[in-house]
């Protein structure tokens, strides 16, 4: 068994995951009519990716959150052919999304020194332009960011995700008894005896229809979309937002979990998942719990409880549901080995082509898999 220690927590004050920017391209030079000269080019504004860079980090070193290109050099008879303005380049963390004012995605910066053009320079003067230089674009630009974690966890608000990585861990994230106790993103690792660790995303609280970005909504579903597997944290007990909100069973939640990931973007579907049923130390657990195991082994028999629109296209098949206890502390190391166990088999299956032809299936496939293999301690389930 691989034994591991403490998750260790980064929390974010202040935590910055879009910002708004505006950027210029410069204007291009004049041109030189009497002798055909043309003016210089107008510098271009670029995002450029460096992994030691934030959001936060753009946002204090620039508040003006101004960025524009130089201008380009007039012709002038010792230099017919102005030389070209000066780019500008913003400095972005890696991870990043450039979007429009329209939400239009421009590119994506996924690795140290990607670059992404966001506003070209004017033409300078020439016959075409009856030697007038043209302006530089002009554009509202948004950079996003989707934090990048081996795991992200994904439960409805109350599920005890900050309580579960608090007992195993040393640090004290906020916990109380309301909605959304997570309200920004938190970053830790799993570190275990051999030296490996795993990052993973404690995310805040989904909430039915954030899809439709309600709740947090799109704020959490964006960053789980850069997370290489989901874990499932539910209340064994149920869940109720609020007394005006329906309550919902441990078998509702997940249903109603799953089809919010499909409703934002299929292919989160494709991930592999765990699934941990949380709070096994309250009244009625163990029944609760096999009740569970039932209703995920057989969905189909259950499904007609739902509304219609409530149902997803393909209810999730898990590697591994592990009942825990962030109180007694049942179940926490398994956890963790499982946690390391699906990451390290599926390590070589984390490739685009992978991914696509998952997606394939899944686009393809109108009827579950025959066989739901998943990892519990009562025993393997097929």
């Amino acid at each position: 068994m691989v034994h591991c220690s403490c998750l260790l927590f980064r929390k974010f004050g202040n935590f910055v995951d879009n910002l708004r920017l505006f950027a210029k391209g410069g204007s291009g030079g004049m041109g030189y009519p009497r002798l055909g000269g043309e003016g210089g080019k107008g510098g271009d504004v670029w995002v450029v990716a460096h992994t030691k860079m934030t959001l936060k980090q753009l946002r204090d070193k620039y508040p003006q959150k101004r960025f524009v290109a130089g201008a380009g050099a007039n012709s002038r008879v010792s230099a017919l052919k102005g030389s070209k303005g000066k780019d500008c380049e913003i400095p972005a963390p890696v991870g990043i999304s450039v979007k429009d004012e329209n939400g239009k995605i421009i590119g994506e910066l996924n690795k140290e020194e990607d670059r992404i053009l966001v506003a070209e320079g004017g033409l300078g003067g020439k016959l075409l332009t009856n030697f007038l230089p043209l302006k530089g674009q002009k554009r509202i630009i948004h950079l996003d960011l989707k934090l990048t974690a081996d795991v992200g966890l994904v439960g409805f608000p109350n599920a005890g995700k900050s309580s579960l990585l608090s007992r195993v861990s040393h640090a004290k994230p906020a916990i109380a008894d309301y909605a959304f106790t997570t309200l920004k993103p938190q970053l830790g690792k799993i570190m275990y005896s051999d030296y490996k660790q795993i990052s993973v995303a404690d995310l805040p609280g989904l909430i039915e229809g954030a899809h439709m970005n309600k709740g947090m909504g799109h704020k959490f579903l964006k960053h789980i979309e850069r997370t290489r597997h989901l874990l499932f944290v539910v209340d064994i007990s149920g869940f109720q937002l609020s007394s005006q909100t329906h309550y919902r069973t441990a078998f509702e939640t997940i249903i109603l979990l799953t089809k919010e990931l499909e409703l934002y973007k299929e292919e989160l579907q494709t991930k592999p998942a765990l699934l941990a049923v949380n709070k096994m130390d309250l009244p009625g657990a163990r029944d609760k719990f096999q009740d569970l195991m039932n209703q995920l082994q057989n969905p189909k028999d259950f499904l007609h409880l739902f509304e219609r629109s409530m149902i997803p296209e393909r209810t999730m098949a898990f590697q591994h549901i592990i009942p825990v206890s962030a109180v007694t502390g049942e179940g926490i190391e398994e956890l963790k080995n499982c946690i390391r166990k699906s990451l390290d088999e599926h390590a070589d299956q984390g490739n685009d082509a992978y991914r696509k032809k998952q997606l394939l299936n899944l686009q393809t496939s109108s009827e579950p898999p025959s066989k739901h293999a998943v990892n519990s301690r009562r025993g393997r389930i097929e």
